[in-house]
């Protein structure tokens, strides 16, 4: 518990403003006059005002300032805007007291960040993932808000122990889907690093503890092989005339797990927890050259793997990032990833956009970083309005992968993995992407879908008989194309509105259902229809109809509620509060028949069959419309998560009633050696020693090894766990895992 200390919180400050003037190394005197002032009037805006620690609130801007200047490199103007980022937002000062005071520059940029209140309606919406939208609209005006945005998250991050498990997990979910690919495109790779860490430590716990102690417990071993392995490469460097650094960096908690769920092996199976990274000081005309000479010294020790080479210094990444990646066999078998840069190339790698910045003037660069910024404008001036669709377009271009293609005069673009001929039409010019029939990819004809892969050269054909379809979504991955593609269709669409409004209308009326706004918008949401126009066409082309009014007025009307109806499905409901419906045998239970306490006036609820959660697991509802019902989630399902960023504001409480009696399906996956009598053991052990009812059970055997998918059920977790504790001690066994 935090016990405040008037005198040791006045010390404390000042300690903390002078570590600030510390790792910003200002030199004008001008700039730390100002500085000055936006301190004491952020010191005197937040004095009475406390954190949810207890802490004085002043030391979350002093905080962020401190992360703008010395991790991502920002200079005067940034430190004094995030010094008064939350100043306008929470006390009674306002944008034109800082224009007066600062400056239109100063005051822009805190405008941008200003938090939204009150204006958004929550029943469609986060309020979140409009300020997201509000946040990415400045870029039009000034990056450095992201930049400052970023360092406001990374110190929440740090300080996320305050808050209740609920706030945690939904901060700790936004982080992880928006904040950190964001850090990512903009380069910012130590606070991408960190953001998704600390998301892990409360999504995952368990998991973020476990990695966190392997990591501890083989430190030492770790440091042993590194200085074996990096003494020839120093002493040769250095024999050559090199001035560098070398050292080993540990890979993120994040990224270890994400490798260990995509290879689904443990953690003492990571090869490459480590990379070696050699900074050479090389002056720009000399750098590529350099880095070449130092691939060429390493190679002398130690084997490469070809196919590991990456060259991002003759092509960098489309976030800037610039470096020479080569995997070489170490003398102990054992591969070992080794990255070469020069120390320009290594302070944008870990500084983003804020290092490009410096750099870009004195080098010339035109680089894909800025194009990817186009990008964004070009999304944020679309007619797609909405923030939740916003974010969804706009983490399409958060991907860690690209490809670059050439166009037939050898121009060199830039596109997300797995983008398709369409993809790069429209990269071109939306015109070429709408007339598009096909392409000469290298020389050789091929149809729009066609994914394009590194290197290709692609010469577009056009016809101006072709406009877009519907199932052209089907073929691209870029919000560019999307967004254009959309919005022909949405326009060839608005032909048919009146059409579909009138037959709309008469079914209405012979219901007996006023045709008002009010409810047109509740049968659009109980349809699943995304805008009015979608709603109209499907009526004037005999997708939906009378009998849809129908079911739409008895439910509605009915129970107050608005049930979601699809074909050929049945959803059981069971209201457990009241006590309907008693629980079913467990032969016939179904994965949605969940059995959780909901709080009053939420009766209705569907269990999430992306994560199947049984009790024991920690689980959460998501609402993500009034008229729908409660989605159960486990708290780790990266839907969940997703939903939690956007819907934040709609996340439920939710408790297990544990009834001992009924059971639950769940999956697990078994990968071994094939041998004889395996799958015996396997059904013995569920069916017999733990008089579990097995479900569906399918096993393959390839070449000696077997990989098999099992459904059970079970009570609750522990039997679960009982399970697979017993499964992995079986001859054979590799791997045992729950499946989501």
């Amino acid at each position: 518990m935090y016990q405040a200390d008037p005198e040791i919180e006045k010390r404390e400050i000042l300690k903390r403003y002078r570590n600030l003037l510390h790792v910003w190394k200002a030199r004008d005197p001008e700039d730390k006059k100002n500085v000055r002032k936006a301190f004491k009037m952020a010191l005197e805006a937040h004095k009475d005002m406390r954190r949810k620690s207890g802490e004085p609130y002043i030391y979350h801007p002093l905080s962020v300032a401190t992360i703008a200047a010395g991790e991502i490199g920002l200079g005067a103007t940034s430190v004094i805007c995030a010094l008064l980022h939350d100043v306008v937002e929470d006390t009674e000062y306002t944008i034109e007291d800082i224009r007066g005071l600062f400056g239109d520059k100063v005051a822009d940029i805190i405008d941008g960040l200003t938090k939204i209140k009150g204006i958004f309606d929550q029943r469609t919406a986060s309020i979140h993932a409009e300020n997201f939208k509000k946040i990415l609209l400045t870029l039009s005006d000034d990056v450095r808000v992201i930049l400052i945005k970023l360092a406001d998250r990374l110190h929440n991050m740090r300080t996320l122990d305050a808050l209740t498990p609920e706030k945690q997990l939904k901060v700790a979910s936004e982080t992880t889907i928006l904040y950190a690919p964001l850090a990512h495109r903009l380069g910012l790779h130590a606070i991408k690093s960190e953001l998704e860490d600390l998301a892990l430590k409360y999504t995952e716990p368990e998991v973020y503890e476990s990695i966190q102690r392997n990591l501890r417990e083989t430190a030492k071993g770790r440091s042993r092989f590194v200085n074996k392995f990096i003494y020839p490469i120093k002493k040769d460097l250095a024999d050559k005339g090199f001035h560098f650094s070398i050292r080993a960096r540990e890979k993120s908690i994040a990224a270890i797990w994400q490798k260990m769920q995509k290879k689904e092996i443990p953690f003492e199976e990571i090869y490459d927890i480590f990379a070696i990274r050699i900074v050479i000081d090389s002056p720009v005309e000399t750098e590529k050259t350099d880095c070449w000479k130092v691939y060429a010294a390493i190679t002398d020790h130690y084997r490469p793997n070809m196919d590991r080479l990456r060259d991002w210094i003759s092509i960098p990444k489309a976030n800037g990032y610039e470096a020479l990646h080569t995997t070489v066999m170490s003398h102990t078998g054992q591969w070992v990833e080794i990255q070469i840069r020069s120390r320009r190339m290594d302070e944008i790698a870990e500084k983003g956009y804020a290092a490009h910045w410096k750099y870009k003037g004195s080098m010339n660069i035109n680089s894909q970083l800025d194009n990817w910024l186009d990008r964004i404008k070009e999304m944020i001036e679309s007619p797609d309005a909405d923030a939740l669709s916003f974010i969804d377009d706009v983490k399409g271009y958060f991907f860690l992968d690209e490809i670059s293609v050439f166009t037939p005069h050898g121009e060199l673009r830039t596109l997300p993995a797995n983008s398709s001929i369409l993809d790069f039409a429209y990269a071109i010019h939306s015109e070429l992407g709408d007339t598009c029939i096909g392409a000469k990819v290298d020389k050789k004809l091929a149809p729009i879908n066609q994914i394009l892969k590194n290197g290709q050269q692609v010469e577009l054909i056009t016809s101006r008989k072709q406009s877009p379809k519907e199932e052209w979504l089907n073929y691209v991955v870029t919000t560019r194309a999307k967004s254009h593609i959309k919005l022909a269709i949405r326009n060839e669409r608005k032909k048919f509105s009146k059409q579909g409004k009138d037959k709309l209308g008469k079914w209405f009326l012979q219901i007996g259902i006023d045709f008002t706004h009010e409810n047109i918008k509740k049968f659009l949401t109980a349809n699943n229809f995304n805008s009015l126009v979608d709603l109209y066409f499907a009526a004037a082309q005999d997708q939906i109809g009378f009998k849809d009014v129908k079911i739409f007025a008895a439910s509605s009307f009915k129970n107050g509620w608005i049930s979601y109806v699809t074909k050929n499905t049945t959803r059981k409901k069971k209201n457990l509060i009241t006590g309907e419906n008693q629980p079913p045998d467990e032969n016939s239970i179904e994965k949605n028949d969940l059995q959780v306490e909901v709080p009053q006036g939420q009766l209705n609820y569907e269990v999430a069959t992306c994560c199947n959660p049984i009790p024991g697991d920690e689980v959460i509802g998501l609402k993500a419309s009034e008229f729908l019902p409660i989605q159960i989630h486990r708290t780790k399902c990266p839907t969940a998560q997703e939903q939690i960023s956007m819907f934040g504001n709609r996340m439920i409480k939710l408790n297990w009633t544990n009834p001992a009696s009924i059971s639950y399906l769940t999956d697990i996956k078994v990968t071994g050696m094939d041998r004889q009598g395996l799958i015996n053991e396997i059904t013995k052990i569920i069916s017999n020693e733990l008089s579990l009812n097995i479900k569906s059970f399918h096993i393959e055997a390839h070449d000696g090894l077997t990989e098999g998918e099992m459904t059970f059920y079970v009570q609750d977790t522990s039997i679960l766990n009982d399970a697979l504790t017993k499964l992995k001690n079986v001859e054979g066994i590799i791997h045992v895992t729950r499946m989501d």
